[in-house]
């Protein structure tokens, strides 16, 4: 008898390599002479499988933990509890249990405690049979394995199971059903393969990831840049004007340090100008030179070099000598102040005692020479402050334009020197960007790679594969055509005997 079932299953396996010579020797799955008894969880597959020992004791009862993964049983009883129909989940695990047999048994347990396991089953072999059209003419009975009162009722799951295991065809199916289930699976992975399932998720990840470098490194060095720029022209904003408040500064200073200058103190006032401007170039360069260091060390770039500050304007002597009209209209202006007081003075005298007009002449006189000097005095005091703040302003004015052409070029210097190296940086990151993008560019390349000689894979062995599967098909199907016809022919053979 095993001689007789191992000739079929090498016929089907003649047949089926026949028409795809790469498929291999025969299915993965090899046939063991037992009977698995499986089914969801508190199903009653473990009480069932122990009734059925004692029924057919000839025959081994396995659970799945017994089957190895290339192990295929003969015959698969599923078991379902009569509580509520079949999930999707217990469909899948039917799908898994009868995938490499034909002889599937579907059972539902528990009768003798639901009365309404009628509706289960009849609800269960709708969802089997709406699931796959290999599960139409599966068999479904209710069993009680295990009842609380009387013996376990499995005579009808005992009926079927040795019907159907008396059946010569059935190794020959079993056969077919194994190679059903490996080309189908063949088929699946050709095309999954084909269609990108599995790299789909990696592909997109890579393009994600490609494009999201290539933005960050735009955008890094756009901001970089601007950033860098606009933090340049504040510190010059800032700069010129600590430049100019602190001319401004030291202008008020020396203007009030003017508006009580006397030519006695002039030597040393034009030397206490000459090092208040030494003070605020140095301070102003100081200034600078800080800040930008400041800037760069914020952008992580090296400080520009220092440069000697720049030469301090040159403080000539203030033209404090007044010659030509205006000291002629000085002195006659004082001159006629003085004879102005003189006459006065001789008139007050010759007004209150006639008898000393010659002495009011002569007190006249020299009150009026003492107000002409001290006139022409004062008015060239004035002349002379206002000639030392003309020339304090003017050496500012200098001053001002020495310390903000010296920012001016500080910043620019420093602006080319930094924007230099922030290009440089920029550069060396766009090259590790590069590299990477050049990176995820091959493995792209490898996917697509992968995936064209998939479709051509599938192309090429597609037709051979559908055509065995076909075959399959054909044989499972004349083969249930064939015992149709028998079960046909036996029932008028029965009737005609009766």
């Amino acid at each position: 008898m095993n001689d007789g079932r191992t000739e079929r299953q090498d016929a089907v396996d003649a047949l089926v390599t026949s028409l795809h010579l790469d498929v291999g020797a025969g299915p993965v799955a090899q046939t063991r002479d037992v009977i698995l008894v499986t089914g969801p969880w508190l199903a009653g597959s473990t009480s069932l499988a122990d009734a059925l020992r004692q029924r057919l004791g000839d025959r081994t009862f396995v659970d799945a933990a017994d089957l190895d993964d290339d192990d295929a049983p003969a015959a698969v009883v599923f078991v379902t509890s009569a509580v509520a129909p079949l999930t999707e989940s217990d469909c899948v695990l039917l799908d898994s249990a009868a995938a490499n047999t034909d002889l599937v048994i579907g059972v539902v347990s528990k009768i003798d405690v639901h009365r309404g396991w009628r509706d289960v089953l009849a609800a269960n072999q709708a969802a089997v049979a709406a699931r796959n059209p290999r599960y139409a003419n599966m068999v479904w009975t209710g069993v009680a394995a295990a009842p609380e009162h009387g013996e376990p009722r499995v005579e009808d799951l005992v009926e079927a199971l040795e019907e159907g295991l008396a059946d010569s065809h059935l190794p020959r199916r079993n056969r077919l059903r194994a190679w059903e289930t490996r080309l189908g699976r063949t088929l699946r992975r050709h095309e999954d393969a084909a269609a990108g399932v599995g790299r789909e998720a990696r592909v997109a990840a890579l393009r994600k990831e490609r494009s999201e470098a290539l933005r960050q490194r735009r955008l890094a060095r756009s901001e970089r840049t601007v950033e860098l720029r606009s933090r340049i022209q504040q510190a010059k904003v800032q700069l010129t004007s600590f430049a100019r408040n602190r001319c401004t500064s030291v202008r008020a200073e020396l203007g009030e340090d003017a508006a009580t200058m006397t030519r006695r103190r002039l030597p040393e006032f034009e030397n206490y100008v000459g090092s208040r401007i030494q003070d605020v170039v140095g301070e102003v360069d100081g200034d600078v030179g800080t800040d930008l260091g400041d800037l760069a060390t914020e952008f992580g770039l090296t400080p520009p070099p220092d440069e000697p500050p720049p030469a301090p304007p040159s403080v000539s002597p203030p033209p404090l000598t007044v010659g030509g009209w205006v000291a002629r209209l000085m002195l006659l202006l004082g001159v006629v102040f003085g004879l102005g007081v003189a006459l006065a003075v001789s008139r007050l005298f010759a007004d209150l005692a006639p008898a000393y007009t010659a002495a009011g002449l002569a007190a006249g006189a020299a009150v009026g020479l003492a107000v002409a000097v001290w006139a022409i005095g004062m008015r060239r005091a004035a002349s002379d402050r206002a000639v030392l703040d003309r020339w304090v302003a003017d050496v500012i004015s200098e001053l001002r334009a020495v310390v903000e052409q010296h920012v001016a070029t500080r910043v620019l210097h420093a602006e080319s020197v930094l924007t230099a190296e922030q290009a440089q940086r920029d550069e060396a990151e766009a090259a590790n960007v590069a590299d990477r993008v050049g990176v995820i560019d091959s493995e792209l390349r490898q996917h697509a790679v992968a995936a064209a000689q998939a479709t051509a894979s599938r192309d090429r062995e597609l037709p051979a594969l559908q055509a065995a599967l076909d075959a399959v098909h054909a044989e499972l199907n004349g083969d249930s055509v064939r015992n149709t016809e028998n079960e046909t022919e036996n029932d008028n053979l029965n009737r005609s005997c009766e």
